[in-house]
């Protein structure tokens, strides 16, 4: 071939070539520049770390028109009565994920603030308690026993079935890890209580979604708190470790009582007075123990062998 045409070849294979590294489809205009997204890193992840759970405390219209104005908002919410499409459960999307949503608030879990920053949050339209929080805290405080006169609004199945299959999209696309699929009022226990004691977080867990714990364990450690339950100082320090935004003063405070509320409420929600017992401690280390053992071995202390308890507990032996 002769050389002038080799020459002409190469020209026009090197154009081709460049013009293929700065083909239309990798450009995209923007106000003053463009932006060339030819090389693409397989170096990043997902900026959400957390799922919370909310429920609007009013009706569907209330709730949409709260949502939607200048003040608060959430991802999706999940209307009532339910809808379907399809044959299909229908959310509402009021926020794209890729936006931090104003749902969370003054928050914070597992030392993590501004829950808003590193989360997706759901808002399910229910109407909560029959009567405002203060009058049931009121009620809690006073009650010696469990309280059984307050009334809160149930979760339709059809609901449930929308939050189920809503959850898991999130948590799969997410990669969030079951214990930071969270109540709003685990992330801000003094202020909030939602989605409250009816909220069937046992029925999500059977479904892979969140965390419960597991019977045979909190039987057994029930067993040993039954004859002595931990100090309450120590019991702050495992819900702080659990995650809990808690001080540890070694009082039965205000901020103690709320943030054992909310545990109670999720994981024992037959009595949710914020009181100290054998049970909810149970439940705690039971949970500790299966999803954050680390936490579980700090707070008992090193351990040289494994029978080995810590100071506190009835007849450990003195170290």
């Amino acid at each position: 071939m002769p050389k002038r045409w080799t020459t002409l070849l190469g020209i026009a294979m090197g154009g081709a070539w460049l013009s293929g590294c700065t083909s239309p489809e990798h450009l995209e205009k923007r106000d003053d520049y463009v932006v060339d997204h030819t090389h693409v890193s397989s170096s990043h992840g997902s900026r959400v770390h957390h799922l919370v759970l909310h429920y609007t405390d009013v009706d569907e219209a209330e709730s949409l028109a709260v949502l939607t104005g200048p003040h608060v908002s959430a991802h999706y919410v999940l209307p009532l009565p339910a809808r379907e499409r399809r044959g299909q459960p229908l959310v509402y999307q009021l926020v794209d994920e890729s936006r931090r949503a104003w749902h969370a608030g003054a928050s914070d879990w597992k030392g993590r603030p501004n829950i808003n920053d590193t989360s997706i949050g759901i808002e399910i339209v229910n109407t909560g308690p029959d009567r405002p929080y203060a009058e049931v805290e009121r009620l809690l405080e006073a009650h010696p026993e469990p309280v059984t006169e307050v009334n809160w609004a149930p979760y339709p199945d059809e609901q449930i079935e929308a939050m189920i299959a809503l959850s898991r999209d999130i948590i799969e696309r997410h990669g969030i890890h079951p214990t930071n699929v969270v109540a709003h009022s685990d992330i801000a226990p003094t202020r909030k209580i939602d989605p409250g004691p009816e909220f069937p977080w046992r029925e999500l867990f059977d479904a892979g979604i969140g965390i419960w714990p597991e019977a045979e364990v909190v039987s057994r450690w029930q067993a040993r708190f039954e004859t002595q339950e931990p100090p309450l100082a120590i019991l702050q320090e495992a819900l702080g470790r659990w995650g809990y935004p808690l001080e540890v003063t070694a009082e039965l405070d205000h901020q103690t009582r709320a943030v054992l509320r909310a545990f109670q409420m999720r994981f024992r929600p037959a009595d949710y007075r914020g009181l100290p017992d054998a049970e909810t401690a149970a439940i705690l280390w039971a949970l500790l123990e299966t999803y954050r053992p680390l936490e579980l071995e700090r707070l008992e202390g090193a351990k040289e062998e494994p029978d080995t308890q810590p100071t506190w507990w009835p007849g450990a032996r003195g170290r």
